[in-house]
């Protein structure tokens, strides 16, 4: 540990500067390289927690789990690049999707997208700790609070000084060890627990569901709620928005598809541990699977490889630590500060970047508080997703669709909350008609999910053409049955809900088509004047004084 954050920290040391520039501690001022951003949006979503959920998808639904968790994982990211292409060229120096939501609507929708990026990386960073403490707790003579309290100083300390460029400074180096030891162990662990026999051996453990490559249980509890979550996390998540604004604008494509195979084949095969242990038959220690991968590392790993492995998990959760921690500065800094206290023309930038190393330590802070009550990590992955679920289409319709409208926006938001809420946790008795009207938006919801989804790549007429489509054909299957799976409902509900509310709000309006251009006016640096103005006037001047320098060019 000491090796390991000090290294991190040594990284952060050499970057800093004496006084720290705001728009580069929110979003390294919009200009990084393929390589550094491929490799810190993989690292950044390569979490302990997704290692941790992976495991435990495949010691619960068998081998199609981790299927389901990393394949619909990685589509999330590769969804990112078509949004993200448009989002960039409304907001090409935008630090966060609430700031451009203020920009194009108002005070109301920036906060509704801001609070729920707030609360989002809270859990993040609560499960990230959640995770290490049951690493460490299981591998060192340390407990589980000591080992929380450990993570937490090491991350902030790397992080606190340089903010986002720390972040994906050192995420470089981890994303390198992460996929290192994850070549190295999982083949391992898989011939120290019997190798191929295993599948023989040990399938009297399974279930028939478990044993099925094509599960109905694995995907309707696991694989379909995880579909519905990708939109929302690849539109309403600010670590991956941050990391948007902060690629140059011209890599945006070839970054986040290298991130997705990346993660993609790292999170899969990470899961196989939690099906080796299915197959072996091991009991995860105190009934919490949350201990799986640390447990199936103690018993089938040397000390040397327990090494290598404890630096991939605390690689992938500091990775992400740090990412929610700049996520949470850069909102408060940008939308809180910077938009609705100061306000833009008149917001200090060292008073930001102040406010913006406040926030990390009072967010670390939170989530220690909240590391102690140790949630069931798959359960707070797929909350937030459908959380976010709400926000999906009224962000997607207002970067596309000029009428729109701040009322539009923010009723449809809240009334898909309120529908999702009772669904989700099962506060109402999903039968007789209620039933019917859960399947019923359910259904909704999945050709909204796959119009969207085909929207960001193919365009509007493809898009409706999915969803009615898809709209249709599963009617006949959906309604009477979708209702028994709460998760996926409530999801598909939040979908649905949101997108007529927004649509019937918004057609009827006679609100004056919206000027995209106004955004690129509404955003930007906060450090300095317009460069582009400035540019400009510099260009005009050098053309007025041409003729008076043509016989010394060089001047």
């Amino acid at each position: 540990m000491l090796l390991f954050f000090g290294g991190s920290l040594y990284m952060s040391l050499r970057i800093r500067k004496r006084t720290e520039n705001a728009d580069g501690y929110m979003t390294g001022g919009g200009k990084i390289g393929f390589g550094i951003s491929a490799a810190s949006m993989t690292a950044t979503w390569i979490w302990a927690s997704s290692m941790y959920a992976s495991a435990t998808s495949g010691y619960t639904y068998g081998i199609s789990g981790p299927i389901h968790y990393g394949l619909w994982g990685a589509l999330m990211i590769l969804l990112i690049y078509p949004f993200g292409k448009r989002i960039r060229k409304v907001a090409p120096k935008a630090h966060t999707i609430a700031e451009v939501m203020f920009a194009r609507h108002g005070r109301s929708s920036q906060l509704m997208l801001a609070g729920s990026n707030v609360l989002g990386s809270v859990i993040s960073l609560t499960s990230n700790l959640i995770a290490g403490g049951a690493l460490i707790s299981m591998l060192s003579p340390f407990t589980f609070s000591q080992g929380i309290l450990a993570i937490g100083a090491g991350v902030l300390l790397y992080t606190l000084w340089s903010g986002f460029r720390a972040s994906v400074l050192t995420d470089f180096a981890q994303v390198c060890a992460m996929l290192g030891a994850v070549i190295v162990i999982i083949p391992v662990v898989f011939f120290a627990a019997g190798g191929p026999s295993l599948f023989e051996t040990g399938a009297s453990n399974l279930t028939p569901q478990q044993g099925d490559f094509f599960s109905s249980d694995a995907f309707f509890n696991q694989g379909a709620p995880y579909i519905a979550a990708v939109l929302a996390y690849a539109i309403g998540n600010q670590t991956i928005a941050q990391r948007l604004f902060a690629v140059r604008e011209d890599l945006i494509k070839k970054t986040f598809i290298t991130a997705t195979f990346g993660y993609g084949a790292t999170i899969i095969g990470i899961g196989m541990l939690g099906v080796i242990a299915l197959y072996a038959g091991i009991t995860p220690e105190g009934g919490d699977v949350n201990n799986l991968i640390p447990q199936m590392a103690a018993t089938y790993l040397s000390p040397l490889l327990l090494c290598v492995f404890f630096v991939m998990i605390i690689g992938s959760l500091s990775s992400t630590a740090d990412a929610d921690l700049t996520a949470l500065s850069s909102i408060v800094m940008a939308d809180i500060y910077g938009q609705n206290i100061a306000g833009k023309k008149k917001a200090n930038p060292r008073t930001m970047v102040l406010i913006g190393r406040i926030t990390m330590v009072v967010a670390m802070v939170a989530g220690l508080y909240f590391a102690g009550s140790q949630f069931n990590i798959l359960d707070l992955l797929v909350f937030v997703g459908a959380l976010w679920g709400a926000l999906v289409f009224p962000v997607i319709a207002s970067f596309y669709w000029n009428r729109v409208t701040n009322l539009a926006f923010s009723v449809s938001v809240v009334v898909a909350l309120a529908a999702f809420l009772p669904v989700r946790f099962e506060w109402v008795d999903l039968t007789g008609p209620i039933g019917i009207v859960s399947d019923v938006l359910s259904t909704i919801g999945i050709g909204v999910v796959l119009g969207l989804m085909a929207f960001g790549f193919f365009g509007k007429r493809v898009a409706l053409i999915v969803g009615v489509v898809a709209t249709l054909a599963s009617a006949p299957f959906a309604i009477g049955f979708l209702h028994t799976y709460p998760v996926l409902s409530g999801s598909l509900i939040a979908y649905a809900v949101s997108t007529i509310v927004c649509v019937t709000l918004t057609l009827p309006s006679k609100k004056e088509d919206f000027d995209f251009d106004l955004i690129k006016q509404r955003t930007g640096d906060f450090d300095s004047v317009d460069t582009d103005e400035l540019n400009t006037e510099l260009a005009e001047l050098t053309e007025a004084e041409q003729p008076l320098n043509v016989e010394n060019e060089s001047n």
